[in-house]
């Protein structure tokens, strides 16, 4: 090969690596900026002081809420709503590890998946209210507390893990719902040993119907303490 042809290769050899270095330095900038951007996006619109306070003021009603069904059976110092939901939170907090499920966000959806029945109460199929209504009024609810928050990106959250626990549309909601039923069972055994009451239609109504093997186990020895004390 001639030293001209020499040349000619070594330029272009150059050019091609120019070529490559440019390409990829932009490429480099353009993913930074995406995941800056992303991770600005995550932290947007965070609720103002008053907006957090007039929110958490609308909660407290959780606490002062009984749950309906003790009320029903004459259980004296009933539950309230969040004592119903803190003891779920503690439930996602000492679950064993399973594939696919964020236990965090088990956590999270406890503390928030009764959280319109601040605003609507605690309604159960005794109240002859259709399913569509009870759903329409929690929905309602939900949106005004979230409007109440500001709307930002916490409030979006809040409304994202109740939607996902109602439409029971992840793995994450399919624990919740049974740790939802495992609370009532537990709380209906602790009632009838600390007052006398026969509470057995609180174990008729979740039979058979945990759909998690946590749920299940669970449930299992809840039931097999209850049959012992018989």
């Amino acid at each position: 090969m001639g030293s001209g042809s020499r040349v000619l290769v070594s330029l272009c050899c150059c050019s091609s690596q120019l070529r490559f270095k440019s390409s990829f330095s932009a490429s480099r900038v353009s993913s930074q900026m995406a995941a800056h951007s992303s991770s600005s996006s995550a932290i947007t619109n965070p609720p103002s002081p008053s907006q957090s306070i007039d929110f958490l003021s609308i909660c407290h009603r959780l606490k002062t809420t009984k749950r309906a069904g003790w009320l029903r059976k004459d259980v004296k110092d009933s539950e309230s709503i969040a004592d119903h939901m803190y003891r779920m939170g503690l439930m996602a907090l000492i679950a064993p590890d399973f594939p696919g499920v964020d236990r965090d966000k088990c956590v999270k959806m406890a503390i928030v998946h009764d959280i319109a029945e601040a605003i609507v109460g605690d309604i159960t199929p005794t109240d002859g209210i259709p399913k569509e209504e009870k759903s329409r009024r929690e929905q309602e609810a939900l949106d005004h507390m979230c409007r109440v928050l500001g709307g930002g990106s916490r409030a979006k959250e809040i409304a994202e893990l109740w939607t996902e626990y109602e439409a029971n549309s992840s793995p994450e909601a399919k624990f919740v719902k049974d740790f939802d039923k495992v609370e009532m069972i537990l709380q209906a055994l602790e009632y009838e040993d600390e007052q006398g009451k026969d509470l057995d239609e609180f174990f008729r109504s979740t039979a058979g119907k945990f759909q998690t093997e946590i749920g299940k186990a669970w449930a299992s020895e809840i039931v097999s303490r209850r049959n012992k004390t018989k």
